[in-house]
């Protein structure tokens, strides 16, 4: 069986932010057993799964980032939109559109430590739509 959601996030500025309440918050519950999938429906933005308690990894995640594609790249011939957008899709490119995690006993099983991200990497981003899958 599969059931979904669909959530829209509020806009965000470029960065990294847990969103892991934001989405858990939206589903009402969940099967004992399952997998839960987040797509996000964005070639300029992504997901991941990472630290959740130290906000200083976010702040490095995207000091890392924009280090290793940073606006005004030389060479991009995508620009029409912006300094930012092909960086962005280079960096959603290598992070991802989805995750999986897995669901037990009821609820989705983290690690202690883990939270999920939504990885914002355009400077004036518009609100992000999420596709969320539960398999059981």
């Amino acid at each position: 069986m599969v059931e979904q959601y669909f959530i829209k996030l509020k806009p965000r500025s470029r960065g990294f932010h847990i969103i892991t309440d934001e989405i858990l918050s939206q589903i009402s519950s969940f099967p004992k057993t399952g997998i839960l999938n987040v797509f996000i429906k964005h070639t300029s933005a992504a997901l991941c799964v990472n630290e959740n308690a130290d906000p200083s990894v976010l702040i490095d995640f995207e000091s890392y980032y924009n280090d290793i594609v940073s606006e005004n790249f030389p060479g991009l011939t995508h620009t029409i939109e912006g300094p930012d957008d092909m960086p962005a899709h280079i960096k959603a490119a290598i992070t991802g559109s989805d995750i999986n995690i897995p669901i037990t006993n009821g609820i989705i099983n983290l690690g202690i430590w883990q939270g999920i991200y939504l990885c914002e990497f355009r400077n004036n981003a518009a609100p992000r739509n999420l596709v969320i899958s539960i398999f059981s």
